[in-house]
Order: structure tokens, then C-alpha cells, then sequence
């Protein structure tokens, strides 16, 4: 059955009305899943392994029958282990359907459909009795409901009512316990994704509104790969402390508590960030443990076992603390039923479980809002200031009327303090207005810079004051763009604003160019890897689930990711494979592009990364990524405030590096649509 659904195209800015079937989002959704990345992380199904087979035989041991709860089974392999490991029945939970469905084949291939049960509920809705889902409470529970805060899935919750209605008092559990630690730092590197800091435009610096200096900024956790943030880009102002732990074998509470550390500081400096992650325990005594700790905490990092699906956290205090080196301190973590959040407190009490649990912080400047942390970090990086501003002031004079058009962006802050006397900005929402308002009252520079907000097609020149547009600029940045071409968007605009444009305006950037380079993964190819075997059982049914999902769409897409998190090697040169021209209007028809590039050094080629580079003007170039030259051994240095795109080769393929092996593409730019059709494919001769 097809049906029509609007979708707000990210390119051309209009709602689209696609006919697609019922099915569309239900594949989307197993297509973008993490499963094979959790299946891959092979430290983590060994610990569970494990774990189970302990808490099997301590249940044994008693001469009881071993019931296993496995909440959140996905594919059913703990079911299967623990089935392996001599249990008696598992009952299987699992809330998505064609996981659950998929578990149901897995469960039946490997011959154990006599003894594991898939349950497709949420846990809580799960019952017990003769006419129940569960013959009889469990007595050794198995859960995998974390996420890179711990709790972010819904894990206590689910654990009370587990232990309130579904296990045995004094059940087995694995993990039967997780730790939180953290780390106080002081980092210009992190801070300056959670603030605008002050900025030197030209002779003049510009300071962030006081209100956003006040704010506690984005309540969210911050999840990356610590791993690449090396530890020489922040200071340590406390040990690590040990904040909380969690036992999962008892009653588990999910009412908000706060816990506390107290600590000398290392170091004197700014307090700024939390680093934060967590490790569980698979047996009461300690002894199988599954860390979350980042590689630089091994004494040997390539024994650090990498996963996407756990990560580590990154909170930001509500504002810059000043700390002595060896002043008394205490670390307070917070929590509700499903997030985190730190404060720092001069020492006044021991540490341990607080009776107030403060607040959870919250944005109150709107700034929050409207700039993502990547955001915030490309706004406060001097070197891309500094590239837009030697831009700005070579187009720019002061009798220009200048029109900006971005989502939030400070250029026409810049282009008013480099002089222009008329500047304009047109933002999408009322929110990112408010925001640009701020920062402009805050520099007295509201006369300078009109801030428009609505509709780009009901702009006239009665709202530029009776004037035409003779300089037309935008970074491009848009909230909604997701891949790095959704942000031709602007050319769209400037197509639109044809009318309001001068002959000969100056249109910045110039034009845009997509590259492209051909890779090696260091560690991302296994989000997208089939499994085929995991710890000796047959998956292969998840396999042919999300191959079916990816199918099921017209054509293969490329993914965004930010790639500073996740090394990768250049197998081929980075090339232009298309470049769209800003200073001429939107053309009718397609534009195509097909060609080669040689592999010139060997390795697994898992597949392409695609960026934008700019041509702000003649000579002045800004890319969102690649930062620097490949080295000479292909590593790769990824512009940290974007997304890139990544084409997966469906089967990666072993290349040489002696020039005789190829990528080739063939790339169409279709303007209804905005969209890139895309096809790439290794060939033997280049």
C-alpha cells in the first residue's frame, strides 16, 4: 500500500509529497540500526558470556532451576548463551518488532526454540502467572539496556519493575552492578562547544551576550569518542572519582538522588567539563569486568576495545569555576530516571548520597536552542573566523547593501563591524532572531544590522529599505541539513532572491565543490558489517533483515557522521567530483559526473567519504573536511564542526596500492529534488 507523505526537503526548502509505502520508515529504522556494531564488540559478548555461565552455576550450585529474564534480548544471543550454559528456560523480551521477529529465527536456527521464549512487549508490560507471559518469575535476571549515559534507555525504571513483579527476591543478575566515574577538567577545546567565547573581528572584539554567560547551557549529555580527544588538549583538576555505583541484583530505585566526591585539586585552573563514563561488573565479586574507559586510560591503547554503541560523556558545568591546586572540593553527579548532570561545590559535607537533589539545568538564553555543540565550536574556532572576516573584507565596502542568509550565523555581525553601512540577516526562525538580537545589543551594534525572519519567498526590497542587494553572503549553515550537500540550500535561496539582487552582486561563496576520497576504516566499517557467526551462533537472519531494509530503498545513501571521532585512512587522492555554481541561478536540468581515481596505497577499501569545500572568492577557500593535506601514509585530519558523508561499500573490498585498481563514480545532481543519486564501485583497471 503507498501513501503520501509531506517531508520538508533540507535542500530546496520545499515540503515535498513523496508516494512511499507504509513500510518506508519501519526499514529506515532497521537499516539505521546499531545491532551489528553491538555484535561486533566482541569484549563485550565475551564478558557476558561470561557473567551468564557464573551466575548459571551459582544457581545450579543452590540445586535450583536456572530461569533466565533477558530484558532488551534483541537478536536473543544472551538467551542463546545462557541456554548454552545449561539454564532451564529464558524468557526473552524485546519491544521492537522486527528485532523481535528476527530473534524469533535466530532463536529457531540454532535449535533452541525449545527453551527461549521471545517476548515482543516493553518489559513493564510483561506478566506473570498461568495465563501470563511468564510461567513463573525468574531468578536470574540479563539485561543489555544501557546507553553512553548508563541510564538514557529507561534502565532503572525497568530494573524496579523487574524486581517488583518479574524476579525472585535475591536474583541472580547480570551485570550485578555498574560504577560511574568522572573526571573534572579544565579544556578550551570542550568549552568552546558549550559557550561563545569572545571573538577578534578585525580591530574589534566580540563579546557573547551576558545572558549566555549565565546559562547553563544544553541539558543533553555530550557523546563522543573520548578516545580521540587527547588528553593533551585538557588539564585534570580532580582524580578520577568514583561517583556512584548501581546493584543490579536488588531493588533498584529510579527517584532522582545526587551522590558526591570529595577531592583535593590537582591543579589550578578552570573548571569547565566533566569527563564521565562507566563500567559494569558481570559477577558480584568483580572479577569480569566491561569498561567504557577511553584508550589513553590503558597502560597499552591498542588493547582498548572500541564500540559505538557505548561511548563516553562530556558534561559541561553551568559556567567556569576557579579552583586552587589543592582546595577542597566536591563533585556532585545528579540524576533522574534517565539523565545525568554534575555540579561543583566548595567542600562542606561528606561525601556519599545527598538529600536534595538540585535541579537539572536548562537553557535560559536560547542559544542552546538554536546552535548545536558543533555549532558553538565552528562559531568559536579563530581560524575559520579569520578565513570568513579576509573574505568579508575583500568584497565588501562600506556603501554595500548586504543580505545574509543562514541559520544563526554571525556574518553579518562581521560584515557591519568591518563597515558596511546597511546589512541585513534573514533568519528561518524567530528563535535563531532572538539569538543574533542578543548578540548584537550585547556589542551596541543593533542599529547596524536589521534581522529579518520569515518566509524567503515573501522578502521584498521594501524590507531592505527600498535597496537592491549587492552582496549576497551565507556561510552556508542550516539546522536542517544533515549530509554536507543539504547545505546547497543556499543556492536555492540566492536563486529565490534573483529579484533583489543587483546586476553583478557579489554572490559568497563563489560556488561549491564536492570531493570525495576513497577509505579505510580504522573501526566504523563494523556499524555496517554483516555478522554472519558471533560467539559461535548463527545471526545471519539479522543479516538478511537489514540487507531486505537496505533494499528496500531506491538506492544505497551515504550516512553523516563526524569523522574527527573515527580514523580512517585514504586509500585514494581526495578529488572534485562536482562543483555547482553559486553565481548563476539553479539549473533546470540534471548535473552529472562520472570518472576514477586511482588506489595509490593498499588496504580494505570500506568505502567513500564525500565533503563540501567553498569558494568564498578568487582565491580563499573554506572546506568542512579535510583540514589539512593527507600525510604521506593517508591519515586523515576531519574538520571537527561538520558531518561528513560516508558510502559504505556494501562488500568492502582488499586493494593494492600499485595504481592498477580504481574507484569509480557515477554522481547525479537532480535540482527538483536537490539530491545526490549516487553509484561507486571498485574496478580492477583504473
Amino acid at each position: 500500500m503507498k501513501t503520501f507523505c509531506g517531508r520538508a526537503n533540507p535542500i530546496t526548502g520545499a515540503l515535498d509529497w513523496v508516494e512511499e509505502s507504509e513500510e518506508y520508515d519501519y526499514h529506515q529504522e532497521i537499516a539505521r540500526s546499531c545491532y551489528a556494531d553491538m555484535l561486533h564488540d566482541k569484549d563485550r559478548n565475551e564478558k557476558y558470556q561470561q557473567g551468564i555461565r557464573a551466575a548459571v552455576s551459582r544457581v545450579k550450585v543452590r540445586g535450583e532451576r536456572a530461569i533466565i529474564l533477558d530484558i532488551g534480548t534483541g537478536t536473543g544471543l544472551l538467551s542463546m548463551m545462557a541456554s548454552s550454559a545449561g539454564a532451564d528456560y529464558c524468557y526473552a523480551v524485546e519491544v521492537f518488532k522486527p528485532m523481535a521477529e528476527a530473534a524469533i529465527q535466530i532463536v529457531e536456527r540454532n535449535g533452541f526454540a525449545d527453551k527461549i521464549k521471545i517476548i515482543n512487549k516493553h518489559s513493564t508490560e510483561v506478566t506473570v502467572g498461568p495465563d501470563g507471559d511468564m510461567q513463573q518469575r525468574a531468578n536470574i535476571l540479563v539485561t543489555e539496556l544501557f546507553d553512553t549515559e548508563l541510564i538514557g534507555e529507561g534502565a532503572l525504571p525497568s530494573y524496579e519493575h523487574a524486581h517488583l513483579y518479574l524476579v525472585q527476591e535475591g536474583c541472580e543478575a547480570v551485570p550485578h552492578r555498574a560504577t560511574v566515574y568522572a573526571q573534572l577538567v579544565q579544556s578550551e577545546q570542550l568549552w568552546s562547544w558549550a559557550q561563545l567565547l569572545p571573538m577578534q573581528v578585525g580591530d574589534r572584539r566580540l563579546l557573547p551576550p551576558p545572558s549566555m554567560g549565565r546559562c547553563a547551557g544544553a541539558p543533553s549529555v555530550c557523546d563522543i569518542q573520548l578516545s580521540q580527544v587527547p588528553p593533551d588538549t585538557f588539564t585534570a583538576l580532580s582524580p578520577l572519582c568514583t561517583m556512584f555505583s548501581v546493584d543490579f541484583s536488588q531493588h533498584v530505585s529510579s527517584a532522582p538522588a545526587s551522590y558526591s566526591f570529595r577531592f583535593q585539586a590537582l591543579a589550578s585552573g578552570q573548571a569547565q567539563a566533566v569527563l564521565s563514563w562507566w563500567d559494569i561488573d558481570m559477577d558480584p565479586d568483580g572479577t569480569i569486568v566491561c569498561s567504557m574507559a577511553p584508550s589513553w586510560t590503558y597502560q597499552d591503547p591498542r588493547s582498548y576495545p572500541w564500540r559505538d554503541h557505548w561511548m563516553q560523556s562530556v558534561y559541561f558545568l553551568p559556567g567556569e569555576q576557579k579552583v586552587s591546586e589543592g582546595e577542597e572540593l566536591s563533585l556532585r553527579v545528579s540524576h533522574d530516571d534517565y539523565s545525568l548532570w554534575y555540579s561543583l561545590h566548595s567542600y562542606s559535607q561528606q561525601g556519599g548520597k545527598m538529600e536534595v537533589v538540585p535541579s537539572r539545568p536548562y537553557c535560559s538564553c536560547q542559544a542552546h536552542l538554536v546552535w548545536t555543540r558543533p555549532r558553538f565550536g565552528e562559531l568559536n574556532d579563530p581560524r575559520q573566523t579569520e578565513t570568513y572576516v579576509r573574505a568579508l573584507q575583500s568584497v565588501l565596502s562600506a556603501d554595500s547593501v548586504c543580505l545574509s542568509v543562514s541559520d544563526g550565523s554571525l556574518l553579518p555581525v562581521f560584515a557591519h563591524l568591518l563597515g558596511v553601512k546597511k546589512v541585513y540577516s534573514l533568519e528561518s526562525s524567530a528563535l535563531s532572531k532572538q539569538v543574533v538580537e542578543q548578540v548584537l545589543e550585547a556589542n551596541s551594534l543593533s542599529d547596524g544590522v536589521q534581522v529579518l525572519s520569515g518566509r524567503l519567498d515573501q522578502l521584498t526590497t521594501s524590507d531592505l529599505g527600498g535597496a537592491q542587494v549587492s552582496v549576497l553572503i551565507g556561510e552556508p549553515h542550516f539546522s536542517t541539513s544533515l549530509l554536507p550537500w543539504h547545505s546547497l540550500f543556499f543556492w536555492y535561496c540566492r536563486t529565490a532572491l534573483a529579484q533583489l539582487l543587483q546586476p553583478g552582486a557579489v554572490i559568497l561563496p563563489r560556488s561549491a565543490t564536492l570531493h570525495m576520497v576513497a577509505v579505510e576504516f580504522r573501526d566504523l566499517w563494523r556499524i555496517r558489517a554483516p555478522c554472519g557467526l558471533c560467539e559461535g551462533f548463527d545471526v545471519r537472519p539479522m543479516d538478511e533483515m537489514i540487507q531486505r531494509s537496505l533494499d528496500f530503498r531506491e538506492s544505497r545513501e551515504a550516512e553523516p557522521h563526524y569523522l574527527w571521532e573515527y580514523p580512517c585512512r585514504a586509500l585514494t587522492q581526495p578529488c572534485a567530483v562536482m562543483t555547482f555554481d553559486f553565481t548563476q541561478f539553479v539549473p533546470e536540468q540534471p548535473i552529472s559526473s562520472q570518472g576514477s581515481v586511482s588506489i595509490v596505497r593498499s588496504g580494505r577499501c570500506h568505502g567513500v567519504v564525500l565533503w563540501i569545500e567553498y569558494q568564498l572568492t578568487d582565491d580563499i577557500t573554506a572546506s568542512m573536511g579535510l583540514i589539512r593535506p593527507v600525510s604521506e601514509q593517508g591519515v586523515c585530519q576531519w574538520s571537527p564542526h561538520q558531518k561528513q558523508g560516508v558510502y559504505f561499500f556494501s562488500s568492502p573490498r582488499d586493494t593494492v596500492g600499485d595504481g592498477q585498481a580504481a574507484v569509480s563514480y557515477n554522481l547525479t545532481f537532480e535540482p527538483s529534488i536537490g539530491d545526490i543519486r549516487m553509484q561507486y564501485s571498485v574496478t580492477s583497471d583504473p
